[in-house]
């Protein structure tokens, strides 16, 4: 005897279930993203939703924002960077191991690792740790929505070799 397993629907596959707090219920929203391909991570600023890449991809290129109205996502002005490693002076043989985003404020606060070639080393190589941030609210031609700065660490917690970051982000709106 054989087991039949339920196939879900395309269009649910494409859809998501999001909390609403007013009403304290769950709901799904139909169709949320292109077919089989969800994003990545999604995060909330200000009662907008945004994402910087999908399954496939950490970094698609520009950072995007969800119109709830449409049910659809758009490029984000001024946001398209083709590599995020253009915000900081690597060498272009750095590779990218890992990419997590976070949301302070207006700020979209991207953690990033890198490996780079050491030259004196060989072939050793090292990791550098990044923080590029986008500032959803920048006015264009007023100030720029891109900038990118070394986390402070101290010099007994920096090693050079591997590391591996592991994140998920989360939002949580408490009311009292």
């Amino acid at each position: 005897m054989a087991a039949v397993l339920p196939q879900s629907s395309a269009l649910e596959r494409s859809s998501a279930e999001v909390f609403d707090c007013a009403r304290g219920v769950w709901e799904i929203i139909p169709g949320m993203w292109q077919l089989d391909v969800p994003p990545n991570q999604i995060v909330a600023v200000a009662g907008r939703l945004f994402s910087s890449g999908d399954c496939l991809n950490s970094w698609k290129g520009h950072v995007e924002v969800y119109d709830g109205e449409l049910n659809i996502w758009s490029i984000m002005d001024h946001s398209t960077l083709p590599d995020l490693s253009l915000l900081a002076t690597l060498p272009p043989s750095a590779q990218r191991l890992y990419l997590t985003m976070a949301v302070v404020d207006t700020q979209l606060y991207f953690l990033a690792g890198y490996q780079v070639a050491v030259a004196d080393a060989g072939d050793g190589f090292r990791t550098v740790s990044l923080v590029h941030s986008f500032d959803t609210g920048a006015t264009p031609g007023v100030m720029p929505a891109w900038s990118s700065f070394h986390p402070t660490m101290d010099q007994e917690s920096v090693e050079d070799g591997s590391k591996e970051l592991l994140s998920q982000c989360c939002s949580v709106q408490l009311s009292s």
